[in-house]
Parts: structure tokens; sequence; C-alpha cells
């Protein structure tokens, strides 16, 4: 960057501008959702046929909405930095491109994917809305992601390279203490070794699992009184990032146990608290979510699997689908219909199902438990089962919270972590996407040069880690909300459904940086690729996701 060009940097006030830009995208938004709740309205209430009709309108309405989080949370992100003498050359760059460019796609069209632009037409708005008029959005439009902020940010990137990231992620020194030495485990216990688990589609080692549970994995938001370490929602996204940069298998079974202490710890009596949560936390019991059955996917309400209570104990009998990490695993949350004749939602009740761990041998050496193995692209090291039950038996003791019943509102109530950490989990894994690209592009020799000194290259690296750094604060955003008791399902569905395509992106962004290497499986990249398509259908599909985000936002955010 020349002397002129860092003089005009240094003299724009970003945080200011940024502010600005967010009052007038606040507008924008109120305007859209007014639009969108009058063609999805009758009688004074939402229609769920229209709805369903209108779902392009809708779903471009919440992504409209996670993108006005991403310039407030940016805008608030500045401000902090700013205020705590934080906001240098990479963290501003970060941030003017960022909104320069989300500005830009609200005002000429958001990607829902690939193929699916929504525009402000679809929105019933019109395309000049005054909103984009505003000094701040033109002038963050204009000077944002320009060729020459792109050019330096990537000559930042290269100069920190190796750092834990790229721009100042806003967390406290304690967190970041803690992620210097979350990724130093990562980098020498888990990066060496997980592209051959991946390869052979083997488990992660239970010496590696070990090494977690010392480290507090495990218990990191579990009350001390339980054994856990007691820290915050903020903790739990760095720990995921950092491991899921090393490999989303290792990421993901920190979060097996976060799930299940959730279910505990909001729905359990006291009794089951101290029976499981302590031996969570130690690593002791290793946990899975047995949710999802063949024919339901995302509507729980028409889940089939029973348990009849006979005499002390519950005879469970049906099928489960998509079990992540089953057959090492302990301890089952199950989800059953323990009362046929309520219909929907209200017949679930939730068991806390111990099993014996099994083997690639014997998988479920428990009676009345059988399942095979569904082999999948990605997302390995823990392996993917279908369970079938006849009669397994689990306690009347062991029903959570010992009343029928409740099952969905108890995993209700761990939706907003899980997609929090689904959030973080995508984070690592773009990032890891980052790494690998950038490596590559400084390595790589075309034409006598490397390929980072193609603008075409150095451009992608560059979105890739402003794209980040916006789905980082949004994912903390919806974090630190959750440590403060707030209701955030619905920033926590915008940080999981803006991460995931965030992760896909950079994902494919860093193969195609690799050319035809990339598409060898002896390359990590391919890897990466494959771990970075699933984060857009687990925890809520993306088209489900957006439908929540949607209908939260048009009942006002009640």
């Amino acid at each position: 960057m020349s002397s002129a060009a860092a003089r005009d940097f240094a003299d724009f006030d970003i945080v200011a501008a940024a502010a600005a830009a967010a009052a007038a995208m606040d507008q924008l938004l109120a305007d859209a959702t007014s639009a969108v709740r009058a063609r999805v309205s009758a009688d004074g209430r939402l229609s769920s046929a229209a709805l369903d009709r209108e779902q392009r309108a809708t779903h471009g309405l919440a992504w409209l909405a996670t993108y006005v989080e991403a310039v407030r949370q940016l805008a608030a992100y500045a401000g902090r930095m700013q205020d705590a003498g934080r906001f240098g050359e990479t963290e501003a760059l970060l941030v003017e491109i960022g909104l320069g460019e989300y500005l830009a796609q609200v005002s000429g069209g958001i990607p829902m994917s690939q193929g699916e632009i929504v525009r402000l037409a679809d929105l019933g708005l019109d395309p000049h809305h005054p909103a984009l008029a505003a000094e701040a959005v033109g002038t963050l439009i204009a000077r944002g992601n320009t060729a020459e902020n792109r050019a330096r940010l990537t000559q930042l990137m290269q100069a920190a390279h190796g750092s834990a990231t790229f721009g100042d992620t806003g967390l406290e020194d304690t967190y970041e203490q803690m992620r210097t030495e979350m990724r130093r485990f990562a980098d020498a216990e888990v990066m060496p070794h997980a592209h051959s688990w991946h390869l052979k589609n083997a488990y992660i080692p239970l010496d590696l699992v070990a090494k977690m549970a010392e480290l507090g994995v495990f218990g990191l938001t579990i009350p001390e009184e339980y054994g856990g370490l007691g820290l915050g929602k903020e903790s739990m996204c760095m720990v995921s990032e950092e491991l899921s940069r090393a490999y989303i298998g290792v990421g993901s079974l920190g979060t097996r146990s976060e799930i299940a202490a959730e279910l505990i710890l909001g729905g359990g009596t006291e009794e089951q608290k101290q029976e499981w949560l302590p031996r969570i936390a130690t690593g002791e019991v290793l946990p899975t979510a047995v949710f999802t059955e063949p024919n339901t996917g995302s509507d729980l309400a028409s889940l089939r699997t029973r348990a009849v209570l006979q005499g002390e104990v519950y005879k469970v009998t049906g099928n489960k689908t998509w079990i992540t990490h089953p057959v090492r695993a302990d301890l089952m949350t199950l989800l059953v219909r323990t009362n046929p004749a309520e219909p929907g939602y209200k017949g679930l009740s939730m068991l806390l199902a111990e099993k014996p761990r099994g083997t690639d041998e014997n998988p479920f050496p428990a009676p009345g438990m059988t399942g095979g193995e569904i082999e999948v692209l990605g997302y390995r090291g823990m392996k993917e089962y279908e369970i079938g039950f006849d009669g397994f038996t689990v306690p009347a003791a062991n029903l959570l919270g010992g009343v029928e019943g409740q099952g969905f509102k108890q995993l209700m109530q761990t939706f907003e972590s899980a997609r929090i950490q689904t959030a973080a989990r995508a984070i690592g894994v773009a990032q890891s996407a980052l790494e690998l690209g950038l490596r590559y592009a400084e390595e790589r020799i075309q034409f006598g040069k490397p390929l980072i000194a193609f603008p075409r290259v150095s451009d992608k690296l560059a979105m890739m880690a402003v794209e980040i750094m916006i789905a980082r604060q949004i994912t903390y955003f919806a974090a630190r909300e959750k440590d403060e008791g707030k209701r955030c399902d619905l920033e926590a569905g915008m940080a999981k459904l803006l991460a995931a395509r965030v992760a896909w992106a950079a994902a494919d962004n860093a193969l195609q940086i690799h050319g035809g290497n990339g598409f060898a499986l002896e390359y990590p990249v391919s890897r990466v690729l494959c771990d970075a398509r699933i984060l857009n259908i687990f925890e809520g599909a993306a088209e489900i996701q957006a439908q929540v985000i949607a209908r939260r936002v048009l009942d006002g955010g009640n």
C-alpha cells in the first residue's frame, strides 16, 4: 500500500461509518419485514401455507436479517477494539472489506446458495431503497472491498502466517491464552494424523480422547459443582474452532458431551445431574445423541420410536438413523414417544440410556439393539450408524427429569448451544481451508511466480479471512447472549446459517487454489471439502434454518 493510500486509510473513521451503516440496515430490514409479513399473513396472523408458498421471500428475509446482524456485529467489534486500543490495520481491513462486500450484496443480491440469489425486489422492496443512499453505506461500498484493500490484507496475512488467527478475535486474554494452548495440542496431536484417520475411516484413538479429557474439553461449560470448569460458551466456541481446524471429528467429540450435559443440566433431576455430569466432564462417559429417524429428518413431531413402561423399565422399539459415534458411546440421550395418544411433540420423552461400548466387530453388544454403519464422504473419526431397537431396556429412573412428555421441550433448550457449536466448528473448518490454501499459494510456482502473486488467488484468500471474521463475530455474540441468560435462538441460527456457508465457500476456494492436486485424495484439502459439506445439513439444514429465522423475524423476535 502506498503512503498516500495508507494516510487515506488512517484518516477514514471506519467505526463511525460502520455504526451509521448498521442503523441504515436496521431500517432496511424493518421495511423488508413489513413487506414480507404482508405477503404471508392472513387475518392478522402468519399463515403456514403462505410461508411455504413464499419461501423465496421468507428465506431471503432470513438471509437479509443475517447480513444485517453481520453488519451490526462488525460495527460493534470495531467499536470494542478501538476502545481497547486493539484496532490495528489488519482488523480495520477485515471490517472495511467485510462491510463493503456485505452492503454491496444487500444492494445487488445475497447468495442463499450457489444458484439462489435473493434481491430486494424479491422481498417487495424498491431496489433503490433510501437506506442504500445513506452516505456511510455508499462510502463503505465504494472504498471497502477494493483491490488495494484485498492486496494489503493478503500481505498482512502472509506476514502473520502461523499465528492463531488473522486479526484480533476480540476475546478476552484468558480465552486467547487457552486458544494458544489448544492450538499447540491440535497441531501436535491431531493435525499430523487427521488425514490418515479420514482416509482409513478410522476412529479417533481413545488415547487422544483421554488427552482431550485431561485438557478439560468435555467439561468446559459444566458447572464446577458437577466437576466441570464452569466457563462460558465463548470458551466452547474457541475450543471447538481450534479442534475442528485440525479435524472436525475431534472438534465434534467435545460437542457430543456439551449437548448431553446441556440436556441434563436443563432438564435432569438433581440425582441425574450428580450421576452423569461429573463423569461426562472427565471423559469417563462418552455420550451420543439419538434423535433422528429414517423418515423424520427435521420433522421430530412425527417421531415414532416407542418406549413402553413395564414395571421399573422402559422397553424401546423403533429405528434411528444418522447417529454419530454410537458404538463407543456409553450414554445415549434417546428421544422416544412414551405416549402414542399425544399427537406431535407432546408425547415425546428423553431417556438417559446406558449401553456398553462396542467395536467394529461387535458394534452393539446390548440386548435389543442392532445397527449398521452409514459410510460417509467426510465428518469421519466417529462413524455414523443406523440403529434398531427391539425391546431394548432403559431403567425408569433414567427418564430425563422424571416426567414423561417433556422430551421435545428439553431438546429445544439445547438448540441454541447446538447451533452455536456448529457455527464454531464451521469456523474451524473454514480456518483450516484458509491455511491450506494460503500455504499452497505461497509454495506453488506457476509462470515463474507463486500463485499468491495472482490477484484471483490472493483475492480468494482475503475474502476467506474476511468472512471467517464475520462468522466468528456473530457466533461469539450469540455465545455471549447465551452466557448472559438471554434468548439467542435467532442469533445462534444466524451464526450457524452463515458460518456453514462460509466454511463451504472457503473449502471450495481452497481446493480451487490447489487446482488438480486439490482433487487428489492425498491432499488434506480434499478432506476439508468433504467435512465442510455436512455443515449446511446437520443441526438444521440451511433451508430449515432460514425458515426458523424468518418466522422469528416476522413474529417480531417473539
